[in-house]
């Protein structure tokens, strides 16, 4: 990295012809960006795919309009320059990243995209005396400027107020299948599953050591079980869940905490305050489950308090009997 940082020229040492060779590389790479991510969402996010169309238009003018300008001052001939070769221009996230980004976050990305090469323009033009280059970095600020605006009149021309409805409630349900229900299953599986096993062995041996490292050998376990069987039990192709190596982590991560939370209390000598401080968490755990099936699955509170908490009541006493037997 270093040795190739070291080899960038420095934006104060381009000539005006290599500034405005520079621009208009930058603009013919935000249009292919902005292309890729309509092609990204055109499938379930059309009205979102028609605004990143139209910003992609507007950088095809902006560049038609500087190549002209570079042939009246300096011929046919456009140097070739990118943003890699200069030194603190600010650079464009790798499109494969888009692949984990949200409808908002490729948004704020458009927008921020727009707000990075305004603000360079800018101060650019402020550092430099020469009239000229002055002028130049001042238009092409002040372009960037027109791109924001016109981002935010395209979108309001393509997105209504019923299709940003539509949108976001799409990408809401994306997330819920992807994130939250793998997530949710995790958690309840990795919470109640563990229950048994570390209770019993708690009330059975009454040493915090030994309850510790079955609690953390069932939930590592259960967390890569889980994990393993929500990645491999649905590619996301036909179901729309989404990439099952996302779900498999949601459902993995989940799990492990699930079960170490009620664990790692006995990581304290004390056996009855280990014990105890355990089963204030058990209490937290199953709530937490609660509320999310409340606040993202829409399962009316009632109805998930009473599958939740007299399961895991249900478990845990099941443990703390076979252990005190």
């Amino acid at each position: 990295m270093l040795p190739n940082y070291g080899s960038r020229r420095r934006f104060r040492d381009l000539s005006e012809q290599e500034v405005l060779a520079l621009a208009i590389s930058s603009e013919e790479d935000d249009a292919r960006i902005y292309r890729t991510y309509a092609e990204r969402l055109r499938a379930d996010y059309p009205a979102s795919a028609a605004v990143f169309d139209g910003m992609a238009e507007e950088e095809d003018r902006h560049r038609q309009r500087l190549i002209a300008l570079h042939r009246i001052r300096f011929g046919e001939v456009i140097p070739l320059i990118r943003r890699e070769h200069v030194a603190g221009f600010y650079a464009r996230k790798p499109v494969w990243l888009m692949d984990t980004m949200t409808l908002e976050q490729i948004r704020g990305e458009a927008e921020a995209m727009e707000r990075q090469a305004e603000q360079f323009y800018v101060v650019a033009a402020q550092r430099t005396s020469d009239a000229e280059t002055r002028r130049l970095l001042g238009d092409l600020a002040a372009a960037e400027a027109s791109h924001e605006h016109n981002a935010h009149r395209l979108e309001q021309k393509n997105l209504g107020d019923d299709e940003r409805s539509s949108e976001d409630e799409t990408a809401r349900r994306q997330f819920l299948l992807t994130w939250v229900q793998p997530g949710l299953a995790g958690l309840m599986d990795g919470s109640v599953s563990t229950l048994a096993p570390i209770f019993a062995t708690a009330f059975a041996t009454q040493n915090t050591h030994t309850t510790f490292l079955v609690g953390l050998a069932a939930s590592v376990g259960a967390g890569i079980s889980m994990g393993f069987t929500e990645a491999a039990s649905d590619d996301g192709q036909l179901s729309g869940r989404g990439s099952p190596l996302k779900r498999g982590i949601a459902a993995g991560v989940m799990t492990a905490l699930g079960g170490l939370g009620h664990a790692l209390p006995y990581l304290i000598p004390h056996f009855w305050t280990a014990t105890a401080i355990a089963m204030v968490v058990v209490f937290v755990e199953l709530w937490a489950i609660v509320w999310i099936q409340n606040r993202f699955m829409q399962t009316p509170f009632l109805r998930a308090t009473f599958q939740v908490v007299l399961g895991g009541a249900l478990v845990f006493a099941a443990g703390a009997l076979i252990g005190g037997g």
